[in-house]
């Protein structure tokens, strides 16, 4: 590897500890070490990519996820196993017929069909989507142990341990942006996104309020419209349609993440975790939104997780989707839109 520091080459044994045998400074992660074979040098070049050299924040959600994704693509399934059962096997059926000893041949031919299993897992995919490293095992892993070496996270990412109070943020020029009186509520579940959200301004930009549920929904004031933001898994679906049942003749918009905008996709990575069960599956069959391979897609517990939108593409989307919102709810902006308000004049013949 390459030391973080002095950017010198290390064999494996001139970094003893976690320290560089030629500089003598200790480093966070050793790729040797850790199930993403993750480095100094990679972690500061993705939390970069994300921030835009630190023009946006970043959490530690969304640096698992990009530092996940290569390792999400690949199975599970190790074919140095397979290797060396061929091999062993091959020699137990060979002594075995030259030898004219059954036992021998018995043996290598379980030994052959071993390695031939590991060869079909590979080929379908076994263990491909699940993370060789959990969020959760990465933030008391890996990050903690830059906390430790460095003494804070990654350049631009920050602390996403709490969700973000959900008190009404005052919004700075609500007049011109049209924000209605009773303000907008957003719903997003995934405490690092909202906390990513919360560091962008945008409840302060938009008077927005955020929260983490339909219970917290429930208990915030106000009957302004809400919008979800949920991860394109089952339960990220259903939670749209579960405050859509909670708040009837309030507006609800469906932010996304949409399923059909990754189902499928070459470029998008999803996560599988466990399998979300006919409570969760049920009402998403009787909707009739889905088609039947969505459906077997997520009763198999795939999606694509909200962190793994990139964060500038994030916020952008977010933005867009507030702002419509806003203006929908508002009677001056849509008396402004019916005028021509904000937007450029035609020109006369």
């Amino acid at each position: 590897m390459i030391c973080p520091h002095c950017e010198k080459s290390l064999l494996r044994k001139e970094r003893p500890g976690n320290v560089c045998g030629k500089c003598g400074r200790g480093y966070a992660l050793d790729p040797k070490t850790n199930p993403l074979r993750l480095n100094d040098l990679r972690v500061r070049r993705i939390a970069a990519g994300l921030t835009r050299d630190g023009e946006l924040p970043c959490t530690p959600g969304q640096l698992w996820y990009a530092l996940a994704r290569k390792s999400l693509r690949d199975t599970q399934v190790e074919m140095g196993c397979a290797i060396v059962l061929t091999v062993f096997g091959g020699v137990a059926v060979f002594m075995g017929l030259g030898a004219e000893v059954v036992t021998f041949g018995v043996v290598g031919g379980l030994l052959l069909l071993t390695a031939l299993g590991f060869v079909v897992a590979r080929v379908l995919g076994f263990g491909r989507g699940r993370p060789r490293l959990s969020r959760t095992a990465f933030r008391t892993g890996p990050l903690q142990e830059w906390q430790r070496v460095y003494g804070s996270l990654p350049p631009g990412v920050i602390d996403d341990s709490r969700y973000p109070s959900p008190g009404a943020h005052p919004a700075h020029g609500a007049a011109d942006l049209g924000t209605p009186a009773d303000g907008l509520v957003l719903v997003c579940p995934d405490r690092s996104v909202a906390v990513f959200l919360d560091a962008a301004g945008l409840p302060g930009r938009y008077g927005l309020t955020l929260v983490a549920d339909l219970a917290a929904l429930l208990a915030a004031p106000g009957a302004g419209p809400v919008l979800v933001l949920h991860d394109a898994d089952a339960r990220g679906l259903l939670l749209v349609q579960r405050v859509r049942t909670a708040q009837p003749g309030r507006r609800v918009v469906d932010v996304g993440l949409p399923l059909g905008a990754v189902h499928g996709h070459a470029r998008a990575v999803p996560v599988r975790g466990a399998s979300p069960g006919p409570s969760v599956m049920a009402p998403l069959r009787n909707s009739g939104e889905f088609s039947r391979d969505q459906l077997r897609w997520l009763a198999k517990g795939w999606g694509f997780p909200l962190v793994g939108v990139p964060p500038a593409t994030l916020l952008a989307v977010v933005s867009r989707a507030v702002e419509r919102a806003g203006a929908a709810a508002d009677p001056q902006r849509r008396r402004a839109a019916s005028v021509g308000f904000l937007t450029w004049p035609e020109e006369s013949g």
